[in-house]
């Protein structure tokens, strides 16, 4: 390894589940930045509406009127959908597949321009409509093509950073 790839590594966490905590902190802090930026600051929605909306898919519509409880319950929801798919992508780094891909040319951008949106789509087409008793197409294509890119730059790219990184620091031999 090369002394200025390892000095960029330097401070990285060496082992798996510090590995996991950053890959999940990164992408629940991006996509939550991401989410507001888009809610606020484009589709001119409240930062409470953005984060009651969330809880009101497990808690229904009452959430909606529910204040700083619901937006805090909105909010911890975030954090635990983004700690779920990132425990599906460390899981998938686990295949022989996967690791293929990612250590290929672009492997990062590859990974993530399928997980992404599939995250999306899996979230909107399945999840939320298992919560909400109500299955529906999207009904403005164009937000929900945002949205899918959105996820590639902000959710996925994010776990697969700290994913790549850490992992080339956690496997370098220690210096001596």
């Amino acid at each position: 390894m090369r002394a200025s790839s390892s000095a960029y590594h330097r401070g990285m966490p060496n082992n798996q589940a510090s590995r996991f905590i950053l890959a999940w902190l990164a992408t629940g802090v991006s996509d939550f930045l991401w989410a507001v930026v888009l809610s606020v600051g484009v589709y001119k929605n409240t930062f409470a509406q953005l984060w009651q909306g969330v809880a009101s898919v497990p808690l229904g519509k009452s959430a909606m009127q529910g204040g700083t409880r619901t937006v805090v319950i909105g909010i911890l929801l975030h954090f635990g959908v983004a700690l779920a798919w990132t425990t599906v992508f460390f899981i998938l780094t686990r295949f022989g597949w996967m690791q293929r891909i990612l250590n290929s040319r672009w492997g990062a951008l590859k990974v993530a321009a399928v997980y992404g949106p599939f995250i999306w789509a899996f979230m909107s087409l399945v999840v939320i409509p298992i919560f909400t008793h109500r299955f529906r197409l999207p009904p403005n294509w164009f937000r929900w093509t945002v949205q899918a890119l959105g996820h590639i730059v902000f959710v996925a790219l994010p776990m697969i950073a700290v994913y790549q990184r850490t992992r080339v620091e956690s496997a370098a031999p220690a210096a001596a």
